[in-house]
């Protein structure tokens, strides 16, 4: 059966990001996801504008050899600030004259936005790799101009006048407090108890704010087992991001490309994958964090629904008995028909559809399709 409706139908999704987060938040909606915001870390833009304008007009008097640019959003807000004082075109004629170096695809896009050419990209997004390249190639006795990311030198700069070059710093932006630290708190909460489908990164800043604060909450172990037992995926947009996560024990979803795009298309290809969806007589069956699915079909679950979903679930096939239904639901009844009433109130909220089958004095089990024989 064709599922008809978006593949992200149900799943919820916590996005980290502050930067573009709009846009991921956005891009996910349309898909089906239902998609909370809670950014780990806050932007500082243009900090210092009087430093970072006079370090421009430092450039334009005395131009470098080469300039090195970490972030697509540090190199935009760059020109932005000399726009604002009338020297961007000074400043683009410099850049132009100048090697530069790019420390990834978001760096290198916002450079080609400019009408630039970035002469060499560190393709895994480190500074260390752009640090070895500029050494191996030889930088002493030249200019070199460092835009840093938001949470400045990482050891490019030290490494770059340690052979022999005399750099000037840029700080367009740094990493500060998130926007709203209690919406932080709170839905890391509902992660650790099992309430979102997917968190999403795309900064490695912002990866290491939200595992500081899971574990503050002291929910690595809980976040951990959920990821392990596929109720719980982390996405990174690279490598660099997904870093802190997969030191801390995690494996997250890392696209082929670092792109917002390349990011949603692989969140959407792992909840489309065939690993986490049952095959019951009624359609495709998807027991999600906060709702279930058939079809991609929101069903209208309850807590006890989708609790018994849920156990049934996590052994397709098998038998469970009425104890341990019980067992399963919310609160603390002890009453054995009060899982006869779940299942049944379940089969009415299902409106017919046959997921679940009765097995005579054992308990209840999924009705799991057939399979259909090959022609």
């Amino acid at each position: 059966m064709i599922p008809s409706g978006p593949v992200l139908a149900g799943t919820r999704i916590l996005v980290t990001a502050q930067r573009r987060s709009t846009d991921l938040a956005s891009a996910l909606v349309r898909r089906g996801g239902q998609v909370h915001v809670a950014s780990t870390l806050g932007v500082e833009s243009h900090i210092d504008e009087e430093a970072l304008v006079a370090r421009t007009q430092e450039l334009i008097a005395n131009p470098p050899e080469i300039v090195v640019i970490t972030t697509g959003i540090g190199f935009r807000g760059w020109l932005e600030a000399a726009e604002a004082v009338g020297l961007l075109e000074q400043l683009l004629k410099v850049l132009g004259d100048a090697r530069i170096v790019a420390r990834g695809p978001k760096a290198r896009g916002a450079i080609q936005a400019a009408g630039l050419v970035a002469d060499w990209v560190a393709e895994s997004e480190t500074s260390k790799e752009m640090a070895e390249y500029l050494v191996a190639e030889g930088v002493a006795g030249l200019r070199v101009a460092v835009q840093h990311h938001g949470a400045g030198d990482d050891g490019l700069e030290t490494a770059l006048t340690g052979a022999g070059a005399s750099t000037v710093t840029l700080v367009v932006y740094r990493w500060g407090s998130p926007p709203d630290p209690v919406a932080v708190q709170q839905s890391v909460r509902e992660v650790i108890a099992g309430g979102f489908d997917c968190v999403v990164f795309t900064s490695a800043p912002g990866s290491a704010a939200w595992l500081s604060e899971l574990r503050r909450q002291h929910g690595v172990d809980a976040a951990l087992e959920l990821a392990r037992a596929g109720r719980l995926v982390l996405a990174a947009v690279g490598p660099v991001t997904a870093e802190p996560l997969i030191v801390a024990g995690f494996e997250p979803l890392v696209p082929d490309r670092g792109r917002l795009g390349a990011l949603v298309r692989t969140i959407v290809m792992r909840f489309a994958s065939d690993d986490l969806g049952i095959d019951v007589t009624a359609g495709r069956l998807r027991v999600l964090a906060t709702t279930a699915t058939i079809d991609n079909e929101i069903l209208p679950a309850s807590p006890s629904a989708l609790a018994v979903l849920r156990l049934l679930a996590s052994e397709p096939g098998a038998v469970f008995t009425r104890d341990q239904v019980l067992a399963a639901l919310p609160g603390e009844s002890t009453q054995s028909h009060t899982a006869d009433v779940a299942i049944a109130r379940l089969r009415e909220a299902l409106n017919g559809r046959e997921v679940i089958k009765t097995v005579v004095k054992r308990g209840y089990r999924l009705a799991i399709a057939e399979p259909k024989e090959e022609v």
